[in-house]
């Protein structure tokens, strides 16, 4: 699987570890102004889209945050918990407001963990509003740990503008699995969100085209080309069972990406379009589909055969 990434802080220990963007392009209407009467950021523009932001005079070298339409659906994001959003950060440097990076530049938004490493002035903010809400921090030197403050440069805030999509539960699709019914391959489901074990260790021959199995039938709704969807997987070579890549294994923390667009190989997204959201799916991807013949690192050759199992946990 590709992804892209990048920092978009480089003194607070914050992270949005999936922030993309290029540092440097001027936003539209940021570096404008509002004049010595303002005291504050002006965000304009509609909540699911890139926003505006007019900014005063002088800069704001003290943390805040200010929840902007608080949101309707479900619950807030808690220390500890995934949230779902889309993100836009400008540098404030009390000369010209950059545009440091956006999540809509990139065509999705992104899974947060809401843990100690994010300022609290953010996770305030997250507290606070809902799905389908948007607020705006301003994340100052304060914002840094104590020792970090004195050497930090004065007048180089920053402010995020927020836009929550939503707060996803749970870290495993749920339910009671079936057999795979491809031979060679073995799932055991120990069930809750303990991760599930796959074995591909196998003299059987693998399967020249793309094969999808349903482990767990979702109730969602059915993934759409171009949603964002949020997963957990592990992924294998077929005949060899070495892990290459897992979700899991990493602590079981859920990616998330855009599905039927090109951001993943193509097996992923032939195969995850149209799958219930809280499925389990076991997919088998031939080269042509995965990584072709350069194939990918150390571990995957041109001529592997991939095998996935994905939990899907949301499509937004």
């Amino acid at each position: 699987m590709r992804r892209r990434s990048m920092a978009v802080l480089a003194a607070v220990p914050l992270m949005f570890a999936a922030a993309c963007g290029s540092g440097g392009e001027t936003a539209t209407g940021a570096s404008t102004s509002a004049g010595s009467g303002v005291t504050e950021p002006q965000v304009t523009g509609a909540i699911g889209a890139k926003p505006n932001v007019v900014f005063p005079a002088k800069v704001m070298e003290t943390s805040s945050y200010k929840v902007l339409t608080p949101g309707t659906e479900g619950e807030t994001a808690k220390l500890g918990t995934n949230v779902v959003a889309n993100f836009t950060v400008f540098a404030w440097d009390g000369k010209e407001n950059k545009l440091a990076g956006s999540t809509y530049d990139e065509g999705g938004p992104q899974v947060i963990t809401l843990n100690e490493q994010v300022p609290e002035i953010l996770r305030k903010g997250f507290a606070e509003t809902k799905s389908g809400g948007r607020f705006m921090s301003v994340v100052g030197k304060d914002a840094l740990p104590q020792e970090q403050q004195a050497q930090a440069p004065a007048g180089q805030s920053q402010v995020f503008v927020v836009d929550v999509v939503g707060v996803p539960e749970g870290k495993a699709a749920q339910g009671t699995a079936t057999d795979p019914g491809l031979a060679g391959v073995k799932v055991e489901n120990p069930g809750g969100e303990t991760a599930p074990k796959l074995t591909t260790k196998t003299k059987e021959k693998a399967p020249k085209e793309l094969v999808v199995k349903t482990v767990i039938k979702g109730a969602g709704p059915k993934v759409k080309s171009g949603q964002s969807i949020l997963v957990q997987y592990a992924g294998k070579i077929w005949g060899s069972d070495v892990e290459f890549d897992s979700s899991w294994s990493r602590g079981g923390q859920p990616i998330m990406f855009q599905i039927g667009t090109g951001k993943v190989i193509k097996g992923w997204d032939q195969g995850l379009v149209d799958v219930p959201v809280g499925s389990r799916v076991l997919l088998s991807i031939p080269p042509d589909l995965g990584y072709g013949k350069a194939g990918s690192g150390d571990k995957i050759k041109g001529t592997d055969t991939l095998v996935f199992l994905v939990d899907v946990l949301a499509a937004y």
